[in-house]
């Protein structure tokens, strides 16, 4: 058996970190642009991908049971070989809708059926992965070695956003126009080979961590605690956190400070896809890689990052206007793409960015505000809970976006989600007046 110190945790961190954001990223936003260029309408789009999203929202209510059975190190081994096995089916449930029902987006979206259905149990597992990988992170680590690694294991799942919504959009694209080449354009055998090759990614790091993880001896089933306690606990938990003073003001915060945002996300990807002819800006898959994929995430991390920077210094208080700010005016970005159509990819890059970047440095505030509302006795719990109306602020917008565009089209359509701003600025009103100070200050 191999021992906590014989294995390097770079031998392991990074790739576990890694695959998690996979299956995320593949479910939550590879899976747009797959309905997206094999002709499904942005209605029904939107509407089923943003059903894919609900386990993740949910977790926290099977969260406790995966310490009750089983070992960390068993369910995180056991999903990843549950969500290759998936990836291997989702190969074979790619329908082959002809060019032009695809052209034409008229593509039923039943015949996504298959696919459909091994996205939402790959969301499961995905979750469940979150979960147990977390879990484990703390058990096989001393708490020197976790502060060592804590912010390597967070630029490794950056890297797999980078890599999922570059790489994993460009390839169907390249061998897209390799079938062109060919005589025969052929969208979904383009998906079906994105598909093996994430298949073998996920394989590979399943196979690897089987030899390359460690078996902490704390690794094991909580034996003291009992489901009965779970559930006692939970019970007590959402007591305490629905008596919370100003409630209604954060759960208002929660679901309505990411409104324009919640719209928008959802037809970024059909926007900067779809043709010119229909409003959209005819990019590329690979185009689209690059620009929104790699410099569009490169550009929000980066606000993230200077988001985090900026509360410290002078307190969330003090920064949630700007912030605010921050999350609505650079949407502006996209009313610009949409009315003069711009071809030259430098100017679409710089718009992108600047959206991103925003997003990236507004969305600290919608966290650390999360962390603040948590604060006391079951501060785990009620966190968990403020990420479920987290969800649900983009569920909600997300299950109409698409129905939306298709009646106004993209340019009515990113006014309106600039119009939505006043719901941001409203709940940032409120809420700004209940937090501390110096709150988030160092």
């Amino acid at each position: 058996m191999k021992s906590l110190k014989s294995i390097n945790p770079w031998l392991w961190v990074p790739t576990l970190y890694f695959l998690e954001g996979i299956p995320y990223f593949l479910v939550n936003n590879i899976s747009m642009v797959m309905f997206n260029q094999m002709g499904v309408p942005n209605g029904e789009m939107s509407f089923f991908t943003t059903l894919l999203y609900f386990p993740w929202a949910l977790k926290f209510l099977w969260a406790p049971f995966v310490d009750l059975i089983k070992t960390k190190r068993w369910w995180f081994l056991t999903m990843q070989f549950l969500m290759l096995g998936l990836a291997v089916l989702t190969i074979f449930s790619i329908p082959q809708p002809d060019p032009a029902t695809i052209a034409a987006m008229a593509t039923d979206v039943k015949l996504f059926t298959g696919v459909l259905i091994a996205f939402i149990i790959m969301a499961f597992a995905s979750a469940t992965h979150d979960i147990a990988a977390d879990g484990f992170y703390m058990l096989a680590l001393t708490s020197g070695v976790q502060a060592e690694m804590i912010g390597w294991r967070s630029v490794f799942y950056r890297l797999s956003n980078v890599f999922c919504n570059s790489a994993l959009i460009a390839i169907p694209g390249i061998i897209y126009d390799w079938t062109i080449k060919q005589g025969e354009a052929n969208m979904p055998m383009a998906w079906k080979v994105t598909m093996v090759i994430t298949a073998v990614i996920f394989a590979l790091m399943a196979v690897w961590h089987i030899f390359f993880t460690p078996r902490p001896d704390t690794d094991k089933p909580n034996a003291d605690t009992t489901a009965k306690d779970i559930v006692t606990g939970f019970g007590k938990a959402f007591a305490t956190y629905f008596t919370k003073p100003a409630l209604w003001v954060a759960i208002a915060f929660m679901l309505l400070y990411r409104l324009p945002e919640g719209f928008l996300m959802k037809m970024i990807y059909p926007f900067l896809l779809g043709a010119r002819e229909t409003g959209g800006l005819g990019m590329t898959m690979q185009e689209l890689g690059v620009v929104y994929g790699a410099i569009g995430v490169i550009f929000l991390l980066l606000g993230g990052i200077l988001g985090g920077y900026y509360i410290s210094k002078v307190g969330l208080k003090k920064a949630f206007w700007w912030m605010a700010l921050a999350m609505t005016l650079p949407c502006l970005s996209f009313v610009y793409l949409s009315m003069f159509l711009p071809t030259n990819m430098v100017y679409i890059a710089i718009a992108i960015a600047i959206e991103q970047f925003g997003y990236g440095f507004g969305f600290t505030a919608y966290m650390m505000y999360m962390m603040f509302f948590s604060e006391g006795e079951f501060k785990t719990s009620h966190y968990a809970i403020c990420t479920s109306f987290m969800a649900l602020s983009m569920i909600l917008p997300g299950l109409v976006a698409g129905y939306i565009q298709e009646a106004i089209g993209y340019q009515h359509f990113f006014w309106m989600v600039i119009a939505c701003s006043v719901a941001t600025f409203f709940v940032t009103f409120l809420a700004r007046r209940i937090v501390d100070a110096n709150y988030g200050k160092k």
